[in-house]
């Protein structure tokens, strides 16, 4: 089964980094899901954790990557991508097929 998700090149170091220097037990892969519902939509989870039953696995640029068979669906074709700005950083999910949201 192909995953669902891309994650960018950036993304993908900042996790390594996180992996290689916080500590993440060897047993335990990076968890995306989705929590549900309210006025905002879907908020999106990122995380490291143990795989469970019913986990999707998968391995996208030797990172293992888990997600909730109910999530499958909610994650297509979502990217995550890690942005550092001048006073703030942190991992965003985006969907390539919305249109582009300028803030400002």
């Amino acid at each position: 089964m192909l995953s669902p998700i891309k994650i960018t090149p950036k993304a993908q170091a900042e996790i390594k980094n996180i992996i290689a220097n916080k500590n993440i037990p060897k047993d335990y892969a990076l968890r995306v899901g989705v929590k549900g519902g309210g006025c905002g939509g879907m908020s999106y989870l990122l995380g490291f954790d143990k795989p469970k039953e019913g986990d999707q696995q998968f391995v996208i640029e030797d990172i293992p990557v888990l997600i909730e068979k109910k999530h499958y669906m909610f994650l297509m074709g979502m990217q995550v991508d890690f942005f550092e700005g001048s006073d703030t950083q942190g991992f965003t999910f985006i969907n390539p097929d919305l249109p582009k949201r300028h803030d400002g």
